[in-house]
């Protein structure tokens, strides 16, 4: 590997330019078959192209996604708490764990109460921290946290320093669609410790409190959804993740819970920030002050005089003069303002000597900012763990502390020679614990952030097309001619690659650990092993709320990285009414919005589509159930209206209304077979489009629900009707040019020896390698770029732009030879029994469970729950759970 070479130039607008050479040799540079996970010392390797090698102290926090830090005013204490029943207390020197402490009860409403009474209620096991919401008040004996079940949880700290649950501050019901509990959000104490200021995310409002009882005093309106407050004499300023509320005009999309927020009339991604200022002595609004979108975190200067705001969706900092109430400068948190969308500033603190300190969540980095108002530049970045998402300076030894999110991703720590099994909800979130770097260090830093990045290959996306180039499978160079006119892009749900191909011994897999084997996937099989067996391939998310984002638009936004306490808001994978949310989407937009905005043809059979059915006839009843729409397909009943709707508006007219995405009571046979309907008629008109992709989630299963098909019947389901679209593409007019990806929207539902991310992956078509084992490291993003390359598109952010395109997949000689579909081994409408007709109390006791699980609704069920069914369903109920895949944490409330 080239080394890089020494920083040049500090441009006077913020650009730092470093010494990259680039050339069509770039990618395969970066090209490697290592594995996701630990890869050395201080080394990990994400699903996401890029590598950490976090700087200082580095403290992993096993089960844990931390997101709110606060440092007591002693300096003594450092509190953490993420996803998480509880708070992490830790010396802030060491990164020693110190304590654990639980949330208060909710019956705790007490602000004095009894020393008995603390032991005899039980701790709130449910109690998590919010978007954010973590604080000490000024004098060190108290603590506060936004709890998102709609209270604030309050804790006491003695004079050793010693955190104990005092009691809950419980907050009004807001009776928004689908939830009643208030979302409180950021929190600020007064100066002299009376009033506590808590951010209402959900009705949009900022209450002030009496900090000692609780007491609700009064509260203000601001803008949509807001995030984070600071109180600055007698103002507070708080920041609106949706900026203003929409006015009678504005074009609007849906913010979650009913709520609505300002979009842009392309994409209907929301489109604005702002800061809302209230005068507390005068109790008004004083004005809202506009910045970027999706405004989180809050910094005051340490003057006083000037506040700054991270911009997360428009890789800005805006910065307000608090005197005159002016927005004085919005400068880039990029490397290069040119560069792609991709930085995602969401916190920031003031240090020493006039610097800015701001987590750059995408980029796994902390900018470091010379702060002078309407001049600031950027001084280089900080490497940290996956995601920072909060942090604190400490004055007193010169210190940054930062927790990230996702810290070195999903897995367990095993000790030396345990066999190896991961699951993708073993959070390992982290700490960093850095001491304020040198200039001569934080060049080294930052050489070390942008080789992390793959920043090199944001110059080789944007190398224009060479003349006379001969058409490729995938051209190197965006424009480049393609031998591809048309890509179908297939989204199934929440496997593992052992779970299906374990039993493959061309791979690298466990057959342990494999449940739906062979002889119920024969053409997943099939199609490993006539074509390109990828066994090094990896979802870029955990679940399908960021699974979709991942597969969709290539990138997770801020919004959802902080969603994860329960999704409150809304669980974004645009599957029900519910679930869409403008403030959830990439400003950059989802692929289609790529493809249409060049002028190429788009169309969705079940993604982004929101299902309609029902009996035509109104008096029949209950709702149709999976048998009744087999029955219907196999054309021995009818009077089942089946149909979809777009989940965003920007899809409207481009979606294939005769089929649906989730609907676990329709088959899979059926949406194939509504697909090759349309395919046959594309074939008359001579006309395809260049970009399809279809929705394909059965093999998600339904657990054991009685009525429902067995596990083993769905995915016999969900694996023949892949065949069928591939064999019918093959036998199609259109083969010659198409090629046919297919990946699941997350593995959450199972377990792999090598990485809970990794999944099942297949790349078809006549230029693909025959018999082949590609062991290259793969994720969503690379068939994203790839699917770019191949339709002459440009990448639509940082994370697809340094993608590794799937090169290796393909040959320059093209094999026409057609698949043929090979038949389900297992019968589609082999149904589960009812509970009291099943023999073994194990198995009879989760039939009962799978009864009450929320299966209409996409990933609502306990994980760990549907992982246990599925495995007794496939292995038996005497083969022993593995001990391995017992959860980490309680995954209720976001499943």
């Amino acid at each position: 590997m080239k080394k890089l070479s020494k920083p040049y130039a500090l441009l006077s607008v913020g650009v730092l330019i470093w010494g990259f050479a680039a050339s069509g040799s770039e990618y395969r540079r970066f090209t490697t078959r290592e594995t996701v996970g630990p890869a050395g010392a201080n080394r990990y390797v994400t699903p996401a192209n890029q590598i950490l090698t976090p700087a200082g102290l580095h403290v992993l926090l096993p089960g844990t996604r931390p997101q709110a830090l606060a440092l007591s005013p002693d300096g003594k204490l450092l509190v953490v708490t993420g996803k998480t029943n509880a708070l992490l207390v830790l010396d802030p020197r060491t990164g020693e764990h110190l304590q654990t402490v639980p949330m208060p009860s909710e019956k705790a409403i007490d602000p004095v109460p009894d020393p008995v009474s603390t032991h005899i209620l039980a701790p709130d096991k449910s109690a998590q921290v919010s978007f954010t919401g973590l604080v000490f008040s000024p004098d060190g004996t108290r603590l506060y946290l936004a709890n998102v079940n709609g209270s604030i949880k309050v804790f006491s700290v003695d004079k050793v320093g010693k955190v104990s649950a005092l009691f809950t501050i419980g907050l009004p019901e807001v009776n928004a669609v689908g939830r009643k509990a208030e979302i409180p959000s950021g929190l600020a104490v007064s100066a002299d410790g009376r009033r506590l200021y808590v951010v209402l995310n959900l009705s949009n409002q900022l209450a002030e409190l009496d900090a000692y009882t609780g007491q609700w005093l009064r509260s203000w309106p601001v803008g949509v959804a807001p995030y984070d407050v600071r109180l600055q004499g007698h103002r507070a300023f708080v920041s609106n993740w949706g900026g203003r509320v929409p006015g009678t005009n504005d074009v609007t999309g849906p913010a979650g819970r009913g709520y609505e927020v300002r979009v842009d009339s392309v994409r209907y991604v929301a489109n604005e920030g702002s800061v809302t200022v209230i005068d507390l002595a005068a109790n008004r609004v004083e004005r809202e002050i506009i910045t970027g979108r999706h405004a989180s975190g809050l910094a005051l200067s340490p003057d006083g005089h000037y506040l700054c705001v991270a911009n997360a969706a428009d890789d800005t900092i805006s910065v307000i003069d608090i005197r005159s109430g002016r927005l004085v400068e919005n400068f880039s948190a990029r490397q290069n303002p040119a560069d792609l969308f991709g930085a995602a500033p969401n916190a920031l603190t003031f240090g020493k000597n006039g610097r800015l300190y701001v987590c750059n969540g995408t980029q796994n980095a902390v900018a470091v900012f010379d702060f002078k108002p309407g001049r600031s530049t950027l001084l280089g970045y900080i490497p940290v763990g996956w995601y920072p998402g909060a942090i604190v300076y400490d004055n007193r030894r010169n210190t940054l502390y930062v927790a990230n999110i996702k810290g070195i991703g999903s897995g367990a720590i095993y000790p030396a020679g345990q066999k190896e099994k991961f699951n993708s909800h073993q959070y390992l979130g982290s700490l960093s614990i850095i001491p304020a770097p040198t200039q001569a260090a934080l060049q080294k830093m930052t050489r070390t952030v942008l080789q992390n990045m793959r920043y090199p290959l944001l110059r080789e996306a944007a190398r224009p097309p060479r003349p006379n180039m001969p058409p490729r499978p995938v051209p190197e160079r965006v424009g480049e001619p393609s031998v591809f006119k048309h890509v179908v892009y297939i989204i199934k749900e929440n496997r593992t690659y052992d779970q299906v191909l374990g039993d493959m011994p061309e791979g690298r897999g466990d057959p342990e650990l494999c449940i739906f084997g062979e002889k119920i996937t024969p053409n997943h099989h099939a199609l490993a092993r006539e074509f390109v067996l990828l066994d090094n391939t990896y979802c870029s998310g955990i679940l399908s709320a960021d699974g979709h984002q991942w597969t969709d638009t290539g990138i997770t936004t801020d919004y959802m990285e902080k969603s994860f306490a329960g999704f409150p808001r809304s669980y974004p994978d645009g599957m029900e009414d519910d679930d869409i949310d403008a403030l959830a989407y990439s400003p950059a937009g989802f692929i289609w919005d790529l493809v249409m905005g060049h002028g190429k043809t788009f169309r969705s059979y079940g993604e982004f589509a929101i299902t309609e059915k029902f009996w035509m006839d109104k008096r029949r009843g209950p709702k149709p159930t999976w048998l009744d729409a087999y029955r219907q397909f196999m054309g021995l009943t009818n009077g089942i209206h089946i149909s979809s709707r777009p989940a965003i508006e920007s899809l409207r007219g481009h979606i294939a209304t005769n089929t649906v995405g989730w609907d676990m009571d329709i088959p899979d046979v059926f949406r194939a077979a509504q697909f090759i309907r349309e395919l046959k008629e594309f074939e008359r008109i001579g006309e395809f489009p260049h970009l399809a992709m279809i929705c394909l989630p059965n093999d998600h299963t339904s657990g054991t629900k009685a009525n429902s098909p067995t596990p083993a019947a769905y995915m016999a389901d969900n694996d023949l009707a892949l065949g069928q679209i591939v064999e019918a593409i093959s036998h199609s007019r259109f083969w010659k040019e198409t090629c046919i990806f297919v990946i699941e929207d997350d593995p959450q539902n199972g377990w792999d020896h090598v990485s809970g991310y990794r999944t099942v992956c297949f790349v078809i078509s006549p230029y693909t390698k025959r018999r082949a084992v590609v062991s290259t490291q793969y994720n969503h993003t690379s068939i994203l770029r790839t699917i770019e390359l191949i339709l002459g598109l440009p990448p639509m952010n940082q994370l697809d732009a340094t993608a590794t395109p799937m090169f290796d997949c393909f040959a320059e000689t093209p094999d026409f030879t057609p698949y043929t579909a090979r038949p389900n081994n297992i019968p589609l409408d082999e149904l589960n029994p009812p509970p009291k007709r099943v023999e073994n109390a194990l198995q009879r006791r989760y039939a009962q469970a799978s009864l009450h699980l929320p299966l209409e609704q996409v990933d609502r069920c306990p994980e760990d729950l549907l992982n246990r069914i599925l495995w007794h369903a496939m292995k038996g109920p005497d083969a022993p759970y593995p001990a391995w895949a017992v959860r980490l944490v309680d995954e209720k409330d976001d499943d």
